[in-house]
């Protein structure tokens, strides 16, 4: 069995590839909740840990950091020692970097335990696609996609709040311990599932790895996106700026370097070729731009509600979760919706949501800020249901047009766009919105998310359409 094989039987899946999926779910389930669970317990934590201010910070960007500039990397020793083995590792060292974390005695060592913790989590996210899209077939991909997806951004919103019960029940006496010390028993869990289900297989050929671009792209990575988040903090200073285009020319010099290896036969750590699909090439930019602008309506809406409209964080909280009621619905609509009308269907979706964010954005305007809550009520849920409709199978559908082995070559590239893509939206964000802050600032920001969003409508058209992508697949096979 080749290298792609992640669940065994993937053309009739049974009962074990829907356990072994079950340990994917449990995995993106604690990966993401980690990223917002902390927000929570950051007050209690700087108390007892005595944490200054450049500690607070790193104990939330040195997570997101570790796992975005490790993906690449971690997706190429999956290939090389297989996806199984890789998920296992992964799962283990994120359960023991996340009882590191619960147990930190000081400040700078919660932080090491937290970048540990966000390599690991890399590991277990850059094996996924590679698992999901082996042990199931194409016609299931929308589905797997879609569960997953929703679970993903579910466990991101669900995250402050989980934090705030375990707070508040105080399990053991554990206090902000108890964000970290809840994974112990959910990781235990994921691994024996991953342990008895996923397939047992080796990879097939020798592969190496390339310790040359494993640097060029973490350090890029890192530049670009830790450049990006101090903008976000402290504004476009020169030596920010700087930093920030040094990850830009080390990107480029990664890439360059990628190109040379592929020519000369080597095992390349990214494979610049998936981006000679179309269907994948408009979609990487869809996924990078979804993301960032995404990233950017759920900050700016939380702070424009409490900041600007002021809502008290109870209503900020009901108008999201109805948000997110809307997304959730939308991820099931799409299930039957993209199969009838294809990309038609993903581009109804995020044009609903711009337009729903425009028309908000001329309310705004009309009461001078006086917002009804419940009148919001019906454009805050048809939002979301555009966003669900259009982000859950925007990646099936970019993957639908590549054969098995590309496929799992995705597998790390597209949660590096997505960080990518979050980074750059927070720190458009910064320079577009909190320049003014402002019921001013709030419209404009809401009219350049609804601009945006129709622009991406109409990409989404330009997609490959399904028999186009199964012809490539085909083609490629």
């Amino acid at each position: 069995m080749s290298e792609t094989a992640g669940v065994a039987k993937a053309e009739a899946p049974g009962l074990g590839a829907w356990l072994a999926f079950g340990a994917c779910l449990i995995a993106v389930f604690m990966q993401m909740i980690d990223v917002t669970i902390v927000n929570t317990a950051l007050p209690s934590l700087t108390a007892d840990l005595g944490a200054s201010r450049s500690a607070q910070l790193l104990v939330i960007s040195g997570y997101a950091l570790a796992f975005a500039c490790t993906l690449l990397t971690a997706a190429r020793i999956g290939a090389m020692v297989g996806r199984r083995q890789m998920f296992l590792m992964s799962v283990a060292a994120f359960t023991a970097a996340s009882v590191w974390c619960g147990s930190a005695s000081g400040a700078t060592e919660l932080v090491i335990a937290r970048v540990a913790q966000g390599a690991a989590g890399a590991g277990m996210a850059a094996q996924t696609i590679a698992i999901l899209t082996a042990g199931f077939p194409r016609e299931r991909h929308p589905l797997v996609f879609a569960l997953y997806g929703g679970v993903a951004g579910f466990a991101g919103m669900l995250g402050p709040i989980v934090g705030g019960v375990l707070l508040t029940i105080d399990i053991g006496g554990w206090g902000w311990r108890s964000v970290f010390l809840i994974n112990l028993p959910v990781g235990v869990f994921a691994f024996a599932l991953a342990w008895k289900f996923l397939d047992r297989s080796r990879p097939e050929g020798r592969h190496r790895l390339d310790l040359v671009g494993a640097a060029l792209s973490g350090l890029g990575l890192f530049a670009l996106i830790a450049g990006m988040a101090q903008i976000q903090q402290h504004g476009w200073r020169l030596d920010l700026v700087a930093v920030t285009c040094s990850g830009l020319v080390l990107t480029a010099v990664f890439l360059a370097q990628q190109r040379r290896r592929t020519t000369r036969g080597a095992d390349p750590l990214l494979r610049l070729d998936l981006f000679g699909n179309p269907g994948f090439r408009i979609g990487s930019m869809l996924v990078g731009a979804f993301f960032g602008l995404f990233t950017a309506f759920v900050f700016a809406a939380s702070i424009t509600m409490q900041d600007v409209l002021g809502y008290s964080p109870l209503l900020t909280g009901m108008v999201m979760t109805l948000f997110a009621l809307g997304a959730g619905a939308g991820a099931i609509g799409s299930l039957i919706l993209v199969p009838r009308w294809d990309i038609w269907a993903l581009a109804a979706g995020i044009a609903l949501f711009g337009g729903c964010i425009g028309a908000g954005g001329v309310y705004l305007h009309l009461v001078d800020g006086v917002a009804n809550a419940l009148l919001c009520a019906g454009p805050v849920f048809a939002a979301g249901f555009g966003v669900g409709l259009f982000g859950v199978q925007l990646q099936p559908m970019m993957l639908s047009g590549l054969d098995a082995k590309r496929m799992t070559e995705a597998s790390g590239v597209l949660p590096t766009i997505e960080q990518v893509g979050n980074a750059v939206g927070l720190t458009v964000l910064t320079t577009v919105f909190f320049a003014s802050h402002s019921l001013g600032g709030a419209i404009m920001m809401m009219g350049a998310i609804a601009a945006v969003a129709l622009m991406l409508a109409a990409l989404t058209v330009a997609m490959p359409s399904r028999a186009h992508r199964e012809r490539a697949a085909l083609s490629a096979s």
